[in-house]
């Protein structure tokens, strides 16, 4: 039994590991478009997409302690936060407000849409994703308090 959980954990790494950022572009805050592909494609940069909304309780308490932590995890680690939005178009009036409230210091994005959020399979927000050169090398779903603290863990091996 161990010689086949390995083998399909080590599956399970090699297809999140060629898993790739959808060449996508969504529109930032001022209304500019931004593509995934090109406009976070730093070498051995890590981006963090964290997928949220205006309505979703665990999404806003997560980019809240991100947000504390942010300045201090730089530290160590070369990393960007990337709030995507995915707000339909009316509750995508609450965004700008609840950020600027907030004083939250990301890159957000509009996946007013959902292309993004379909585009990874995500069904359920809160949902992180960390890319390092255009791949897909971590994923996290949902959040409970503490959670930034395995994140940051994680992103220190990355």
């Amino acid at each position: 039994m161990n010689k086949l959980q390995l083998l399909l954990l080590f599956i399970g790494f090699s297809v999140l590991a060629q898993k790739q950022v959808p060449n996508l572009s969504l529109v930032n805050l001022e209304g500019k478009s931004v593509s995934l592909k090109n406009d976070y494609a730093e070498k051995d940069k890590l981006y963090i997409f964290s997928f949220w909304a205006t309505w979703c309780t665990p999404c806003i308490s997560e980019l809240d302690e991100l947000n504390d932590v942010q300045e201090e995890w730089k530290k160590s680690v070369n990393f960007e936060v990337i709030a995507v939005a995915t707000d339909d178009s009316r509750t995508q009036k609450r965004v700008k407000p609840l950020i600027n409230g907030k004083g939250w210091d990301y890159h957000v994005l509009l996946d007013t849409n959902q292309d993004f959020k379909r585009a990874m399979s995500i069904v359920n927000i809160p949902y992180t994703i960390v890319v390092k050169n255009g791949a897909i090398v971590h994923i996290q779903n949902g959040y409970v308090p503490g959670n930034e603290k395995e994140l940051f863990e994680k992103l220190k091996t990355l």
